[in-house]
């Protein structure tokens, strides 16, 4: 299947490597909100244009563009083009990187980046958009929601919900049965042992609010 990815920046980049590494997929090119690097190329692969080509793209012979994947490390950002892609009518890709240990009991959307090295165990449910990075852990009945990023080396123990929207720093540790609420932030090398609520952002060992509203993360 002819594929794009939405995003050309380093995150862009890590879903390149894992796409080419599964090998199901060509990537016919990057979609970029950067008007001017129309033409380069990231890797060897041409950044087309903007995301409001899609419709014209799709139409190319040429291309024949089937599907996309968002590759945008800011969530919210990340929610709102893969909208855009269905939109458009194409469909929404996972990248699973080979190294990637998944249950099979395990419930997992669209739009979906599991890292190199990931572990996704039992019964473990993943909403659309989320990312769970290089390394990271996400035990058993964890329930992660919509465009959510679980942060390289972070480790989820089991039955943690991750709200929509939130994210879960570098290598943050999260203790059994715990509640992250939407849009939070959990800091680099936080260890979570309280719910954390929504909008808040957390960080230290233990964990602590620091912060009571989220800014909005860079893409």
């Amino acid at each position: 299947m002819n594929v794009v990815i939405i995003g050309a920046g380093g995150h862009g980049r890590v879903v390149l490597d894992v796409l080419r590494t599964m090998g199901e997929f060509h990537v016919v090119g990057f979609i970029d909100a950067d008007a001017a690097r129309a033409g380069q190329e990231v890797m060897g692969v041409p950044i087309l244009g903007a995301i409001h080509l899609l419709p014209k793209l799709q139409k190319q012979a040429a291309n024949r563009i089937r599907g996309a994947i968002v590759a945008i490390g800011d969530n919210r950002v990340r929610r709102t083009y893969s909208d855009q892609v269905l939109e458009s009518g194409l469909e929404l890709i996972n990248a699973v990187h080979p190294s990637a240990i998944i249950s099979s009991t395990a419930i997992i959307g669209r739009n979906v980046l599991l890292a190199a090295g990931a572990i996704v165990n039992t019964q473990v449910r993943i909403a659309d958009d989320v990312i769970i990075n290089t390394g990271a852990v996400v035990d058993h009945e964890c329930q992660i929601g919509r465009a959510a990023h679980i942060g390289p080396a972070a480790a989820l123990a089991g039955r943690v919900e991750v709200g929509e929207g939130a994210f879960i720093g570098i290598g943050a540790k999260v203790v059994p049965c715990m509640k992250i609420g939407a849009n939070a932030i959990v800091g680099a090398g936080a260890v979570v042992i309280e719910d954390v609520p929504p909008g808040a952002t957390v960080a230290g060992v233990p964990a602590r609010v620091i912060r009571s509203e989220s800014p909005r993360q860079e893409a």
